[in-house]
This record gives structure tokens, C-alpha cells and sequence, in this order.
């Protein structure tokens, strides 16, 4: 069996490593693919902000499953142009794919099925962002609509600091993305995460996690694609997950069914616990990363496989997928200068004992060049560590962080709340 995995980050190399823990060991093909993809299959340098390139690519490579990363191609329609060429697909259509590349649409979509979530506004002119700021108690969350590579979502301390980040997202700041901005109610509570394969009504939950989005240690900082995570959530209880798929993920697939755009592939709920209760922040139209760095290790061997070939053959059915017991601890290290204007090109340098059946390094932003490894992103690399207890998974993780070194390197040191 061949298949193309769509995208170059840590999430990547993770489902490469997924797709080979089988009794089925496919061959794999990655578009682009880093530095460790290249170790388990084949790279191929594409333009992922071309569908046409990666259709072509994978008909000229045979393949026979596509499985997509990141978000970007999937808002772009790559799925709809995969299956219009005959060839299968894990992921959703660009219809559905809109509930992660419109936070608006996503907002109205959920409140039209009764979904818990935050108070919200939407704003597309200057002249209305004063008096919709105004309105809420407390500051608002401010989030630009489209896609920003993680880098949308802004937390003022003040309304005025409120009005002002607005104004500028609908002056251009992001381009594109921030045409239209979306005003949240400010949630507190725990934030959770997690996640679904799903089909039309077919779910199939797998392992949660607890992602870290800020910089800094104590979430402290400015907001990142992600620092680390942890799985299983210590504060997601099979009750609560229970209660996630019967109040936001059931009724979310029954409103895109609704609308003539069923949704078909994975997906990523972002949540808070507040009091207990599930609000919903966000979903994702595809696997987190780093999370998917956590969650996929606790997954039975060839689950990964077998779970995303059924859901592109729209064969899924409703189970319980055994998750391994044990604890898995993700650290980020990233270049100097992220999340702002990262650094790269640094030398990375990686001592031989880090890898064991136990903990292993998943490459995100590192590249092979004259014969050495360097920094070509703004997340570099992961840190995995599978253990039986929280303690014990994080201690293992920073002692492989203390293994890998480049100039400039920032990490968190409280992931999973060391």
C-alpha cells in the first residue's frame, strides 16, 4: 500500500511513525516532508498552498490513501480535487473544512446547533468595533476570522488595548485573515482538547491531551502554534469526554449534515472546562500539533492506518478505541525569535542517546544542508516521552530536551505542569 502524507511538521513525522507501527507497513511518500520524514519515507517538494501540485503528485506517485496535516490544504479544497481525480482521501471537503478556516462561520454554524460556548460578535467595518468591544463585560477575546497560522488569536488585557488590536486586523495587520474579526467572551477554566475521526454521524473518539499555547512558562507570553502537550488530560474523565461528543461534536456533524456538507475526516475540538462544563473555543478540521505528537503513541499499533483508510472508504464504524494506559509528554523546542520572526539556519546538533522505545524526536523545522541538520522553521523540533505516570513521562522528556542543542533554543519547562 502507498500512501502520501500531506504536510512537513512534527504532526507529520507523527503520522509517519503511526502508519508503520502495523502489521501493514505501507510505503510512504511526504509532501515536502522535513528532515525526519525523510528517514521513514520518501520527500516530494510541493507548493502546499497549490492543490493542483498535490493531486499531481499524488497520481504521479500512485498513491493509494492521501492523509492531510495541515489545515491550509484542506480549506483550499485539496479532498474535493483528490476524489474528483478518484483517489481517496482522510479528510474533510472544503465545505466542511470552513469550521477551521472561518471562526465566523464556525461561531454561527455552533450556535445554530445549541453548541456551549463563549458570547461573541462579528465585525467586518472599523466604525463598529468601539461599541462592540464596549459591550462586554470584560475584555474580549479578539480573533481574526481566517487562517493565521496559529497566530490569530490575540488576548488584550484592556478594552482599549481590545479596540485597538481589532482596528488593526480589519486595517490589514494579517492580511486576509483579518478582514473579519470575531469577539469571544473571555472563558476561564481548563483548557482541554479533544479529538474525533469521523464520518457523516460516525465518530470514533481517540486520547485526549492538554495543549500549551503560550511562550513561556506559567502560560506566560505571547500565543504560539503550541509549546508541548500532554495525554491522556488529567482533567478530562470518561464522563466529560462523553458529554463533549453528545453536546459538541454529535450535534456539530448533525448541523453540517443539515447544510449538504457532511463532514468526513479528523477532528480536533478545542475546549474549556468551565465549572466543570464543556464550552466549546474552536475546532479544527484536522489533528493538532503538538498534540498529535502525544496522542497518536497511545493508540493501539495500526490503529492509525486502519482508522484513516476506513474513514476515506466512508466505511467507518462506531468503536472504542483502546488507548494505551501509559502517559505521553510532548515538549516543543523552538528557534530564536518565535513566535515573532524566528531565526533560521542555526546547526542542530542531536546526541545519539535520545532515541529509545520509550522517547524519540519528532523534526518539525529542521532540514538536511551540506551534510548537517538546521533550524528551518519557527518549531523545530518535539520531544516525546511515553512513561506510567505524569511525573515520570515529563522527567524523561527534559532530560532528551537537554539532548538536543542549536542557538537560540526556547522551550517551556512546566508542560504538564511540571
Amino acid at each position: 500500500m502507498r500512501v502520501l502524507v500531506v504536510g512537513g511538521g512534527g504532526r507529520e513525522h507523527a503520522i509517519c511513525r503511526a502508519l508503520q507501527t502495523g502489521s501493514v507497513r505501507p510505503e510512504l511518500v511526504i509532501a515536502p516532508g522535513n528532515a525526519g520524514t525523510a528517514r521513514l519515507g520518501r520527500n516530494v517538494a510541493v507548493n502546499l498552498q497549490e492543490p493542483a501540485q498535490l493531486v499531481a503528485v499524488a497520481r504521479q506517485e500512485h498513491a493509494e490513501l492521501v492523509i492531510v496535516g495541515p489545515e491550509q490544504p484542506l480549506v483550499l479544497g485539496l479532498v474535493d480535487r483528490l476524489e474528483a481525480a478518484g483517489i481517496r482521501a482522510c479528510g474533510p471537503k472544503m465545505a466542511a473544512a470552513k469550521i477551521e478556516g472561518s471562526k465566523a462561520h464556525l461561531r454561527e454554524l455552533a450556535a445554530s446547533a445549541n453548541v456551549p460556548g463563549p458570547a461573541f460578535a462579528i465585525l467586518t467595518e472599523v466604525h463598529q468595533v468601539a461599541r462592540a468591544v464596549g459591550r462586554f463585560a470584560a475584555p474580549p477575546v479578539v480573533k481574526a476570522d481566517g487562517l493565521a497560522a496559529g497566530k490569530g488569536v490575540f488576548l488584550p488585557a484592556t478594552h482599549e488595548e481590545c479596540i485597538a488590536q481589532a482596528e488593526a486586523l480589519l486595517a490589514g495587520s494579517l492580511g486576509d485573515a483579518g478582514r473579519t474579526v470575531v469577539l469571544e467572551e473571555r472563558l476561564t477554566g481548563v483548557e482541554a482538547s479533544a479529538f474525533f475521526v469521523c464520518d457523516g454521524d460516525v465518530c470514533v473518539r481517540w486520547p485526549s491531551a492538554r495543549d500549551h499555547k503560550r511562550l513561556r512558562d506559567g502560560d506566560q507570553g505571547p500565543n504560539t502554534g503550541g509549546m508541548g502537550a500532554v495525554s491522556p488530560n488529567p482533567a478530562l474523565d470518561d464522563d466529560t469526554l462523553r458529554e463533549i461528543e453528545a453536546q459538541v461534536v454529535r450535534p456539530t456533524l448533525a448541523a453540517l449534515a443539515r447544510r449538504g456538507t457532511p463532514y468526513s475526516g479528523f477532528l480536533f475540538a478545542g475546549l474549556m472546562l468551565c465549572e466543570r462544563r464543556p464550552m466549546l473555543l474552536e475546532f479544527n478540521a484536522r489533528l493538532g500539533d503538538p498534540e498529535t505528537q502525544a496522542i497518536l503513541p497511545r493508540l493501539p499499533a495500526g490503529a492509525f492506518l486502519e482508522l484513516a483508510d476506513a474513514c476515506s472508504r466512508h466505511s467507518l464504524r462506531p468503536a472504542a478505541v483502546a488507548e494505551d494506559p501509559r502517559v505521553t509528554c510532548a515538549v516543543v523546542l523552538a528557534a530564536a525569535g518565535y513566535p515573532e520572526r524566528s531565526r533560521l539556519g542555526d546547526p542542530v546538533d542531536i546526541e545519539p542517546g535520545l532515541e529509545s522505545a520509550d522517547r524519540w524526536l519528532d523534526y518539525s523545522g529542521i532540514k538536511a544542508k551540506n551534510g548537517r541538520l538546521v533550524t528551518s522553521g519557527g518549531r523545530v523540533a518535539t520531544v516525546v516521552a511515553r512513561a506510567d505516570s505524569s511525573t515520570a513521562a515529563g522527567g524523561l522528556a527534559y532530560r532528551g530536551v537537554a539532548m538536543v542543542r542549536f542557538a537560540g533554543a526556547q522551550h517551556r519547562r512546566d508542560i504538564g505542569g511540571r
